[in-house]
């Protein structure tokens, strides 16, 4: 079936329609490194749409909507048919996710407005990582947190893991359950996930997408009793401190200047120190997150880079690698960019062994990954 792909993540919409597995013409609306901040919000939806009219793919050819919303909470682990009481237990998440989930619902409700006859559907990051065992999943918090107010590590960017997964055991000739694979998702928001036998068994984001790596605007982990410290002295509100980790943290923060890997290199280049500094802790806690994530494995097949940074930044990569040389990685080539590939080392491109794991490069495609779920669901009725 024909199938609209939305897309709504924290830096930008993008929108593809698939029909029958296959892309027919992909768009994206840009809204920076922080997507609550632009005004064009409630616009993209419909310029996404006319985009494709423009390019002679009518609406009345579209057969169904898939979305991403990235926290489904305790209470969503699968894909589900919107209706006005699903959208609006989705928008009671906003909390957990107000980078996303709050643009989500606002891109479903502009979407189901648009394309009011067909169902609309929604995939959940979260639920890759219902597979988490139950010592990974909990927080060393006291009981009633879990069972009383459901703090529990959930996860995101399952889709994109969903995807590199797959491509993964296409370019190493393996089905994908026979591979320890850990999947460094690095864009604007970034997380780490070890993935053994086809399912999620270790993830760097946490209750919220916050938790893990150094991101674009968000400061990762960092010590709570900073957090403490600051309210408790009245420096900061609580407001105020949401503000700062959400928006005004990370590779942002640290630079001064952007979180825009380009312009932070450029930069970097040029003498900019803040900058610099910017790059190096990403790619410490980078480098970091991925060595945790290998001790869920029995052993390490490959790394896969994918997200807007993952796939684009060839010095990121190099960087990355080179600090994980302990693990048996080969120094990459610094520049080499494209789609869906083994990286090739100094030396040697092709296959290794169980001590030596590759490095590959996928681009992410969460929209196959929903199309292919919407169809399944929607398709039989």
């Amino acid at each position: 079936m024909r199938v609209l792909v939305l897309n709504a993540g924290s830096s930008s919409l993008k929108a593809s329609v698939v029909d029958g597995g296959a892309t027919l013409l992909q768009t994206s609306v840009s809204w920076g490194g922080d997507a609550t901040r632009a005004l064009d919000r409630p616009v993209a939806v419909q310029d996404a749409l006319e985009a494709f009219e423009r390019a002679g793919i009518t609406l009345a050819s579209v057969e169904a909507v898939g979305h991403r919303v990235v926290h489904g909470g305790g209470v969503f682990a699968a894909p589900i048919v919107l209706d006005d009481g699903v959208v609006e237990a989705l928008d009671e998440l906003s909390e957990l996710a107000p980078l996303h989930n709050v643009i989500a619902v606002e891109t479903i409700r502009a979407a189901r407005g648009a394309l009011p006859r067909v169902p609309h559907v929604a995939c959940f990051d979260t639920a890759f990582h219902a597979t988490l065992p139950e010592s990974v999943a909990r927080y060393a918090v006291p009981e009633s947190w879990y069972t009383e107010w459901g703090i529990r590590r959930f996860g995101f960017h399952g889709l994109s893991v969903t995807w590199a997964i797959e491509r993964a055991g296409v370019l190493l000739g393996r089905a994908p359950g026979e591979l320890g694979i850990v999947v460094a998702h690095l864009g604007s928001g970034c997380s780490v996930t070890a993935v053994r036998g086809g399912r999620s068994v270790a993830t760097s984001m946490g209750f919220t997408p916050l938790e893990g790596l150094m991101m674009g605007t968000r400061a990762g982990s960092i010590d709570p009793g900073i957090m403490l410290h600051l309210l408790k002295t009245g420096r900061i509100s609580v407001d105020g401190l949401a503000d700062i980790l959400e928006h005004r943290s990370g590779l942002l923060g640290v630079s001064g200047r952007s979180a825009d890997i380009r312009e932070l290199e450029a930069s970097a280049d040029a003498g900019d120190d803040r900058a610099r500094l910017a790059l190096d802790m990403f790619v410490d806690r980078a480098a970091a997150g991925i060595g945790a994530a290998t001790v869920a494995l029995q052993r390490l097949d490959a790394l896969v880079f994918t997200g807007g940074i993952g796939q684009n930044a060839g010095r990121v990569r190099s960087s990355i690698v080179e600090r994980l040389a302990v693990l048996g990685f080969r120094p990459l080539r610094l520049e080499e960019t494209g789609k869906d590939r083994v990286l090739a080392v100094e030396g040697r491109v092709g296959a290794g062994d169980v001590h030596e794991p590759l490095a590959l490069m996928i681009e992410a495609r969460e929209d196959l990954v929903i199309a292919r779920a919407v169809s399944t669901l929607v398709a039989p009725h």
